[in-house]
């Protein structure tokens, strides 16, 4: 998707809106499923996660022609390291899609009658669920570009239901983003996660989305074999 049309600014409002956006999809909808799902944690899973499915296809169609709709401090780093964005630009980047992110949270707390400033004491620790984190990312980073290389418009879709599946087939849950691991911090909510795992998680989501470039930039490459 070319953003060139559009200036920094814009394309940074879009970036942290979208992210905002993202992350009152994910808590609010996790509030209202574990609310409706009366004790049972398969069905709030399961409309935590069609929600939070349909709302990233929507606002990855609505904001990709401005920002390129990233969401996600590791796949701007994937693009800074592909030269399509300028390190200055990949920091401004990460910095609003953060700042969205905890701007989103509160939201929801907000839409759901919930304390605003909360911090979470749901533990997501141990090997397992960091190694969940990796295939996460290593699989969205694939499925973004896969898809621009096959067919950027079906990105959104694609996207879309990519994080439909993790939801399901990860023992995370498919955070699968560091700016939205740092805000579901701040929600003691269905959808949080403890402070002391947000590093673990941030690292292998980091390895996770460096993984899928390095492979996808070989398995791509059209280049006559030697």
């Amino acid at each position: 998707m070319t953003t060139a049309a559009f200036d920094l600014p814009r394309r940074l409002v879009a970036e942290a809106l979208g992210t905002a956006l993202l992350l009152a999809v994910v808590i609010g909808s996790g509030i209202m499923g574990e609310r409706l799902a009366g004790g049972n944690a398969a069905i709030a899973l399961l409309g935590n996660t069609l929600a939070t499915g349909a709302g990233l296809t929507v606002l990855i169609t609505v904001f990709g022609p401005v920002s390129g709709a990233h969401f996600n401090p590791v796949v701007t780093l994937v693009f800074a390291l592909r030269r399509e964005l300028t390190g200055r630009v990949a920091i401004a980047y990460a910095a609003a899609q953060t700042v969205g992110a905890v701007l989103g949270v509160w939201a929801a707390h907000l839409m759901f009658a919930e304390p605003v400033f909360q911090v979470s004491a749901r533990l997501r620790d141990g090997p397992a669920q960091a190694f969940a984190e990796a295939v996460a990312s290593f699989g969205l980073l694939l499925t973004i570009l896969g898809s621009l290389r096959a067919r950027a418009d079906a990105v959104p879709m694609m996207v879309g239901l990519y994080i439909t599946a993790a939801y399901w087939f990860t023992a995370s849950t498919s955070f699968a983003n560091p700016a939205v691991t740092i805000a579901r911090s701040l929600s003691d909510t269905f959808a949080g996660i403890a402070p002391a795992s947000v590093p673990a998680f941030i690292a292998a989501q980091v390895i996770g989305a460096l993984a899928a470039a390095g492979l996808l930039r070989w398995l791509l490459d059209r280049r006559p074999a030697g």
